[in-house]
């Protein structure tokens, strides 16, 4: 026989902060999208760059690359073959693992990182980290941790 919970709804309170991240977290990814188009970067062509960029030999397995972006390996290999065409990154056999492949930022991806990142990095200011003061940076911070830590331990998780 099943058991029954009683479905905990949220309250007035909870349902304001709820909707309240649910449009912060649309409309900002919205914005930084948009002042990524001049430079012909989308949101997820820009977090491969810096997740490369910041890596050993700006290179990362695409495996690796993939769970670090929350990308399926066949969604990330479509952005790849885009980027390549761009020529912003290549990929590169695997010598320990011959089914393997590696991304690498090429030597154009990395200049398209030092030229874009300064404009990048004065969006997320203009629209979010200079509209709050520091005490509240920090209690974001500290109130989303938990949230960040429980989801990344359930990632994977059926």
């Amino acid at each position: 026989m099943e058991t029954e919970t009683a479905t905990r709804w949220l309250t007035d309170a909870e349902q304001c902060a709820w909707r309240t991240h649910l449009d912060v977290s649309r409309l900002l990814m919205h914005q930084l999208e948009k002042d990524l188009q001049p430079f012909g970067l989308t949101n997820n062509d820009y977090e491969i760059l810096v997740n490369l960029s910041e890596s050993l030999d700006h290179r990362l397995r695409m495996s690796d690359l993939a769970t670090a972006t929350l990308q399926s390996k066949s969604r990330l290999s479509h952005q790849i073959t885009r980027m390549e065409t761009a020529g912003l990154v290549r990929r590169v056999n695997c010598e320990s693992d011959r089914r393997g492949l590696y991304a690498v930022l090429t030597d154009e991806g990395m200049e398209t990182m030092r030229r874009v990142a300064p404009h990048h990095v004065a969006s997320v200011r203009q629209h979010f980290i200079d509209l709050l003061p520091p005490e509240a940076l920090a209690a974001l911070r500290s109130s989303l941790a938990p949230v960040a830590e429980h989801l990344r331990d359930n990632r994977g998780k059926v």
